[in-house]
């Protein structure tokens, strides 16, 4: 009898806690379609996760367009993934890093430093593409807990149902679709854009308030440079060749010292663009605020030769593992990207 009357509270609960658990997943934004797409960028990892790619990414925009994981393997034979958001914070970066490095080690991470201007978290919606698709973690729990802004509410973020609940009435079939499963948009994180449209001009850069970046993102750099360290990975920061937000003399100076004084590579590209023969005129697909395909796959070329040189990535076109991944995904993606050149004109 006893065991009866433990059994049936226990399984209401268990039951409530499914119900609620699902619920969550039908009305979390699934963002497979319209402008929001790398909201699903996130969660998609941990169907790669463990993979034992040689390089991993992490950062914004700069990164997950601007680095083709395709062109790598394609041509220097390297595994890796960009695990990247929109907006994506250096707190943020430090622990899906951490939680990617919890499954595998690569011989070089290759981070966006952009963020680092960045103090504070700047709005719900990018902390949600970004944190919405972690799982359930300590990990989970401190990037939160770092990036929640006044208004926002943490238990939310661990029950969606709380933040979500007015999709109920506006479910589609992609949240059906998705229930249990992300879209799978990208091409180990890369996003694609085909569109050409010329740099021409951009506004005028606004005056330099501080030469120095604040402490909360340099807090969490020193952080990903220590684990880096700790896990004898190469750490690579890079400023993508994109024009806009303006990049600061000043703060290309910091990043100089402070990668001399700590022993990582800091790489800014905007003086690399000939080299890498990169053109704005083509390779662009927002008036040079971002690369499309065509000027992801040259810095990709540029990055893979650096990697190369210094011993950090191998071939591993013959390895029937990582050749058959790489075949599947290549196939998708010239068939995507000879698609959307075509649909262009």
């Amino acid at each position: 009898m006893k065991k009866r009357s433990w059994f049936a509270p226990i399984a209401a609960l268990v039951l409530v806690a499914l119900l609620v658990w699902g619920l969550g997943r039908l009305v979390r934004p699934k963002y497979a379609s319209g402008v929001t797409l790398e909201g699903s960028m996130v969660e998609n990892w941990y169907a790669h996760k463990g993979e034992g790619h040689q390089v991993l990414f992490i950062g914004d925009c700069e990164v997950y367009e601007s680095f083709s994981p395709v062109t790598l393997f394609n041509e220097f034979g390297a595994t890796s993934y960009i695990r990247g958001s929109a907006q994506q914070l250096m707190w943020q970066s430090y622990y899906l890093l951490h939680e990617m490095l919890q499954a595998e080690t690569p011989r070089a991470v290759v981070l966006s430093i952009c963020s680092l201007r960045y103090s504070e978290p700047q709005s719900e919606a990018y902390n949600r593409m970004t944190l919405d698709g972690m799982r359930l973690s300590r990990d989970k729990f401190e990037a939160v807990r770092a990036s929640l802004m006044e208004d926002e509410s943490e238990i939310s973020y661990y029950l969606p149902l709380l933040r979500y609940h007015d999709r109920l009435f506006e479910l589609t079939a992609e949240d059906a679709r998705y229930l249990f499963k992300g879209p799978e948009l990208t091409y180990n994180g890369y996003l694609m854009r085909t569109e050409q449209v010329p740099y021409t001009r951009l506004p005028a850069a606004p005056a330099l308030r501080e030469a120095v970046f604040g402490d909360k993102p340099v807090e969490y750099l020193d952080k990903i440079v220590a684990l880096c360290k700790e896990k004898g990975i190469e750490l690579i920061m890079v400023k993508s060749p994109c024009l806009y937000p303006a990049w600061y003399d000043e703060w290309d100076a910091w990043l100089t010292d402070y990668a001399e004084r700590n022993g990582v590579a800091y790489i800014n590209a905007i003086p690399l663009m000939d080299q890498m023969g990169i053109d704005l005129t083509t390779d662009t697909y927002d008036g040079g605020i971002h690369l499309n395909v065509y000027g992801a796959e040259r810095y990709t070329r540029w990055l893979g030769a650096y990697l190369s040189e210094r011993g950090l990535i191998e071939d591993q076109r013959l390895d029937p593992i990582a050749a058959a991944r790489y075949s599947d995904l290549k196939e998708r993606y010239e068939r995507e990207k000879r698609t959307k050149t075509e649909a262009i004109g």
